[in-house]
C-alpha cells in the first residue's frame, strides 16, 4: 500500500468542499489507524548462530587449502541440520522455473546464485556469496606466558 501525505489528503479533502469538521474527523480517523498498525506485535527477530560450512572436496581434512561459506542459523537449533537446510531450499530452487532451467549441483552454485527467499523458508541465511578461505591454528600465542603477561610483556627489569 502506497504512503500518502497526510498534508496532501487533507488539501484534496478541501478541494471538494468538504466541511471542516469533517476533513479534521477523517484525518483523526487516519491517524488513529496508522498508529494501530503500528503497535501491532511483530513476531520477535530470530537469534542466529553463525556455521562455517567448510569445503573438503577430497573427503578428508589433512588437506592445507580449504575454502567454505559462512551461513546463519538459528540459535537453538543444531549446527548439524545445517546441510540439510541448504539442500532442501536447493531443491526448492532447483523445482521453481528458474532453477530447472539453471539448476544448482553444488553448495558453491547454491550459495552464489539460490535467492534468499529459498533459504530464509529453511531458516538458513548464506552471508558469503563468494567461498573464504580456511586457514589452521593451533590456539596458542608462541613466546607468551601467563607471568610475562602479568608484567606487561618481555620487558627487562
Amino acid at each position: 500500500m502506497p504512503k500518502v501525505d497526510l498534508d496532501l489528503v487533507k488539501v484534496i479533502l478541501q478541494r471538494h468542499e468538504l466541511d471542516v469538521r469533517q476533513v479534521a474527523q477523517i484525518l483523526n480517523d487516519i491517524n488513529e489507524e496508522v498508529k494501530a498498525a503500528l503497535d501491532e506485535d511483530k513476531p520477535p527477530a530470530v537469534k542466529k548462530q553463525y556455521v562455517f560450512v567448510l569445503s573438503d572436496p577430497r573427503g578428508h581434512l589433512d588437506g592445507k587449502d580449504f575454502t567454505g561459506w559462512v551461513v546463519q542459523i538459528p540459535e537453538e537449533e543444531s549446527v548439524a541440520t545445517t546441510e540439510d537446510r541448504l539442500l532442501r531450499a536447493a531443491s526448492q530452487f532447483n523445482a521453481s522455473p528458474k532453477g530447472r532451467r539453471l539448476p544448482v549441483k553444488t553448495i558453491a552454485e547454491l550459495c552464489e546464485h539460490v535467492p534468499g527467499r529459498f533459504l530464509k523458508e529453511h531458516q538458513a541465511w548464506v552471508r558469503t556469496k563468494e567461498p573464504v578461505s580456511v586457514i589452521s591454528t593451533r590456539n596458542k600465542l608462541p613466546g607468551l606466558t601467563l607471568e610475562k603477561v602479568s608484567r606487561g610483556g618481555d620487558k627487562e627489569d
